[in-house]
């Protein structure tokens, strides 16, 4: 697994080794354990690394941004040369892994790689399942790009899956984590117009159907990892405001999230009707269906993230 510390890949190795299975981390410092593999994804990964493991998984990645102050807001400047560093740790990742896959003598079964439901760029009021194309800008932009350097594990008959995830929600992280001091406060309310549609799923869907997706050898192709039920972001906020008893009424401006979040402020702001067409096809069942239950399980215990079907 790459990116297993991160925001995602922590939550699911913990998970993977909770159901028995063995992760080996790809990290970018001097490995300090059998459970570790070093690298560095530039200069490529030897087959070797992944001849005859069961799985390879993908979630690394350059942060959205840096959690700033006691608010936590994700601020980041994007240069350009930010810009190209978050694209290229996307891709040079990617790009690594699946040439090594198609190289190994024994390849894996399959290969889950991260994507993002930026693929689809201002999807409007128009729902969208795995079949619409790319859409606009430069996170769509990246996605694409992103997407197609699994195209050497593909060609070689690897089962892919490209994982579109939306916005997890949980209290440490993501697009939840750094509202719930302000709300917490009375400080919150809702984003820009709060019209638009916003692609959320609850951690513990994420993870099960993550893992739903390692064993089930019919599906690949892009998967969007989204919740059942979009919402509008005005609906988000009051359901946040509802489950910390406070009120939501001071709207954060439009063009002041972008001047704070940049990219990622933009990604907030566009509308994203994102369904999981895929998922729920293929009979995947999902314990929070609805954008307040996914918020009360991400204000709980971590514990909840174990929790069994």
């Amino acid at each position: 697994m790459a990116g297993a510390s991160g925001f995602l890949g922590s939550r699911l190795a913990e998970r993977l080794r909770a159901d028995g299975h063995q992760v080996v981390r790809l990290v970018r410092r001097r490995a300090t354990g059998a459970d570790e593999l070093s690298w560095h994804p530039a200069e490529g990964l030897e087959p070797a690394a992944v001849t005859g493991v069961d799985a390879v998984i993908n979630l690394a990645g350059s942060p959205v941004g840096t959690n700033l102050g006691p608010l936590k807001l994700p601020v980041r400047i994007w240069t350009s040369r930010y810009r190209e560093q978050f694209r290229a740790s996307r891709v040079d990742t990617t790009t690594a892994l699946a040439t090594a896959i198609a190289a190994a003598d024994r390849r894996p079964a399959v290969f889950l790689a991260a994507s993002s439901v930026g693929w689809y760029g201002d999807t409007g009021e128009t729902e969208v399942d795995e079949h619409a194309p790319p859409g606009e800008g430069y996170l769509a932009d990246v996605a694409r790009v992103w997407e197609a350097a699994t195209g050497p594990a593909e060609r070689a008959g690897v089962r892919v899956v490209r994982l579109r995830t939306g916005f997890p929600l949980y209290r440490d992280g993501g697009l939840l984590g750094p509202m719930i001091l302000p709300f917490q406060l009375g400080l919150g309310g809702r984003i820009g117009s709060g019209r638009q549609w916003q692609p959320w799923i609850s951690m513990v869907d994420w993870l099960e159907a993550a893992v739903f997706l390692l064993h089930r050898d019919d599906i690949a192709g892009p998967v969007n990892m989204v919740g059942p039920a979009p919402v509008r972001s005005i609906e988000l906020t009051r359901a946040l405001a509802r489950e910390l008893h406070r009120p939501a009424v001071l709207p954060i401006p439009g063009p002041l999230l972008r001047l704070l979040l940049n990219e990622f402020g933009t990604d907030v702001l566009v509308s994203k009707r994102v369904v999981p067409d895929v998922l729920q096809r293929a009979g995947f069942s999902f314990i929070h269906t609805d954008v307040r239950s996914a918020i009360r399980a991400a204000l709980t215990a971590p514990a909840a993230l174990r929790t069994p079907r």
